[in-house]
């Protein structure tokens, strides 16, 4: 129907049965209101359209920085300082106070600057995005062209149509393409910075170790201490709070990653169509239609977030109970031989099932919480927000006139136009807000990895400050130790080893010595004894710098002066040659002057030479541990302490496989190097390559004193003898009574 034919605007205006004098006078003020709304109707449009992108911006920033919420505001001291619960509450929430904090602070790792490699490929990633919503906004109009000529039956127009449709293909098809790889190259490059910079800190190298730097030290000069942090032992082993860093530093750091660059994608293309698409459709309908949509669906949109459940909660715990199963698996592979000696099987069995098992349990609970909530999130999304963009549609066909709005006279073809590309746009506007409500969930999500990960990263800088948290003994004084465990000692550097009241006390609170004086000279090699758990283990901890010091001074060399062997001593992955040299490696043991015949000589000292033709050379690779013997890696571990001859050496039963004649040799060639020796070991045949004896008693008291090695022998083989005939003195008294037996039973005899 044309503007010419059509009735009066009085006549379309029906008013309800009223007196026919209040008929007109409300007929009259209607149609001056409305002629004034028409008058000023484009002025009104371009307010409420501007206001409608302003709305979506500031929603979607305030939702984005944390500002919109409302926990988000109470700062961290006042959440502590009303208890744990509502932290605990929100904890891996998009409602966590420090969510938006520690996100913020990860962003920062992965995008380091806005000139790094990062910033260019978001930026480009973001240009790919317009590129896609402006080839969107052309197909939506292109496909209501060619519906109109279908509909008007003009083959010359469609098939003009339908050639641009081909056409457009080709960069559509190519941005689409390249916005899947660009996401994916953003995830693998966030989690290569993210990856870096934990690793950096977890495994913070010291400046002469394996990183290809050497301090003078190594080269024969003075040189700094360059001792590093031996931080994944103190975060295992001083610190309760990460349980297993290898599921944190891999999956999570994998996860979180993967999930940012998602994040952006699906939260920024959505809201750039939302904004977009509207302000299509408000110049096709008119803002009026536009601002009731958006009242009416951000109204089911709240009510759809109230029930929505905490998924990103779930998805950190569900981290969790996967990282407990890993761990439970890894430490049967580690104590493999010990379960199967004991045959724990079944037990094991049983351990790893109900880990599984919880992990089954709280998947299959998301899973039936994932049933309802998607139902509701597509009757809302699909259906009454379909319906809701029905309604927009018909604006223009029923009410176009009154608007003056295209789509409201004209041809069928013209209408037909209209509508098609109009509802184009709002399935595409609904889509993408659809889109912005599924991201909330992924936001969700994103904020349970980013717990995971800055839980890790809190935790290393609290431990790499000495800030440790570690679950005090049940059978300690609880109070008393803690607040010995929160005093610090002094660490100066000399070339003796002096303790100085220096207490000994675990990281769990348990106090194994309470003030402990000794000093070990160079050259005076120092034998330690004392029964398991007496702090023999402790005092070279705090030595090699793994412990802290509590209390008193410790004069020590630097830890790079230090060589620890234990009594199954680790052998890494790598060469032949690479065992002998750890932590080296063949171009940091060329720079130290050191060749391969360097190497057999030490291998000949040992009367292990044979052994690099038997294994098949020094480039050979193998599992070593399980390669060689008990005894061999007992010599290897030796052999490598003849390397790198530090002025320390800390040995821990480390002779325990090999012959007397062998470990003569050891001894021998250790003192001639000038290593001065802290053996512990109960064999009496190490006493005499000892000058000093520190023996613990175990019940927290010790004795420091010379080693006198004839006299301890003396006393020993005494102290045998005398408990051999202590053990039968039981045998000689049950004798005794046999014979007085005997004797009283002849005298009852006689006198009969």
């Amino acid at each position: 129907m044309s503007s010419a034919t059509a009735p009066p605007l009085d006549r379309r205006l029906r008013l309800p049965s009223l007196p026919p004098v209040t008929q007109a006078r409300a007929r009259e003020q209607l149609q001056s209101l409305l002629a004034a709304y028409l008058r000023y109707r484009p002025l009104v449009q371009r307010g409420l359209t501007g206001g409608f992108v302003l709305y979506c911006i500031g929603t979607t920033y305030l939702s984005m920085t944390g500002r919109g919420v409302k926990a988000g505001r109470e700062s961290s001291a006042s959440t502590k300082k009303r208890g744990k619960g509502k932290s605990k509450k929100y904890r891996g929430s998009v409602n966590d106070p420090l969510f938006f904090a520690r996100l913020k602070k990860l962003i920062r790792i992965v995008i380091p600057s806005l000139r790094s490699r990062e910033a260019s490929m978001l930026a480009l990633h973001s240009a790919f995005l317009l590129a896609r919503t402006a080839l969107s906004l052309y197909v939506a109009d292109l496909d209501g062209r060619i519906v109109s000529s279908l509909v008007t039956a003009q083959p010359a127009l469609f098939l003009s149509n339908l050639s641009r449709w081909l056409a457009i293909a080709i960069p559509a098809t190519y941005t689409n393409s390249m916005l899947e790889y660009l996401q994916s190259e953003l995830g693998l490059a966030y989690r290569t910075r993210l990856t870096r910079h934990a690793l950096g800190t977890y495994l913070d190298p010291p400046a002469h170790g394996t990183g290809g730097r050497l301090s003078e030290k190594d080269l024969g000069g003075t040189g700094d201490d360059g001792k590093g942090e031996q931080l994944f032992y103190k975060l295992a082993n001083l610190d309760d709070r990460i349980k297993n860093a290898d599921q944190y530093l891999t999956v999570d750091i994998q996860q979180f990653s993967n999930k940012l660059a998602e994040i952006y994608s699906n939260i920024a293309k959505p809201v750039l169509d939302v904004i977009l698409y509207n302000y299509q459709l408000s110049r096709n309908v008119g803002a009026e239609g536009l601002v009731i949509l958006t009242i009416l669906v951000q109204a089911s949109a709240g009510l759809l977030k109230a029930v929505t459940p905490p998924f990103g909660a779930y998805a950190a715990h569900e981290a969790t109970l996967e990282g407990e199963l890993r761990f439970t698996h890894s430490r049967l592979l580690e104590s493999g031989e010990e379960v199967a000696l004991y045959h724990g099987e079944e037990f094991e069995k049983n351990v790893i099932e109900r880990g599984y098992f919880a992990l089954v349990k709280h998947v299959n609970r998301v899973l039936r919480i994932r049933v309802w909530h998607g139902m509701a999130e597509e009757g809302i999304i699909k259906w009454l927000w379909g319906a809701l963009g029905l309604g927009i549609c018909a604006i223009p066909v029923f009410g176009g006139e009154v608007l003056g709005l295209a789509g409201g006279a004209g041809t069928l073809g013209t209408r037909t136009e209209g509508f098609v590309t109009n509802r184009r746009l709002l399935l595409s506007a609904s889509d993408a807000f659809g889109r912005v409500m599924y991201s909330y969930k992924e936001l969700a999500e994103l904020a349970g990895y980013t717990s995971r990960v800055a839980d890790l990263l809190d935790t290393m800088d609290d431990v790499k400050a000495g800030r440790y948290q570690k679950k005090l003994v049940s059978s300690s004084s609880v109070e008393g130790n803690a607040k010995m465990l929160e005093g610090r000692g002094q660490i100066i550097e000399s070339d003796e080893i002096r303790f100085d009241n220096v207490p000994l006390i675990s990281p769990n609170g348990d106090v194994l010595v309470k003030s402990m004086s000794f000093n070990v000279q160079p050259g005076k090699h120092l034998l330690v004894v004392g029964p398991n758990g007496c702090g023999k283990s402790s005092l070279f901890r705090i030595l090699g710098g793994l412990w802290p010091v509590y209390g008193g001074t410790v004069y020590k060399p630097p830890a790079r002066e230090f060589t620890y062997i234990p009594q199954r001593p680790y052998l890494c992955t790598g060469t032949l040659r690479d065992q002998l040299i750890y932590p080296h490696d063949a171009a940091m043991m060329r720079v130290r002057g050191v060749s391969d015949d360097d190497l057999m000589r030490i291998l000949d000292v040992l009367e292990m030479g044979h052994m690099v033709e038997r294994e098949g050379g020094w480039d050979a690779v193998r599992e070593w541990r399980d390669a060689l013997s008990g005894g061999d890696k007992q010599r290897i571990a030796m052999a490598r302490l003849f390397y790198h001859r530090p002025k320390y050496a800390i040995l821990d039963e480390c002779t325990s496989a090999v012959t007397l004649e062998i470990e003569k040799v050891m001894y021998d060639h250790a003192t001639s190097l000038g290593i001065t020796l802290m053996t512990v070991s109960h064999r009496p045949s190490l006493w005499k390559y000892h000058s000093m004896v520190l023996q613990y008693d175990g019940q927290g008291g010790y004795v420091f004193t010379e080693l006198d090695a004839e006299k301890r022998l003396a006393l020993q083989e005494e102290k045998q003898d005398l408990e051999h005939r202590l053990l039968e003195v039981p045998k000689m008294r049950a004798r005794l009574e046999e014979l007085r037996a005997v004797k009283a039973e002849r005298e009852r005899q006689r006198s009969a």
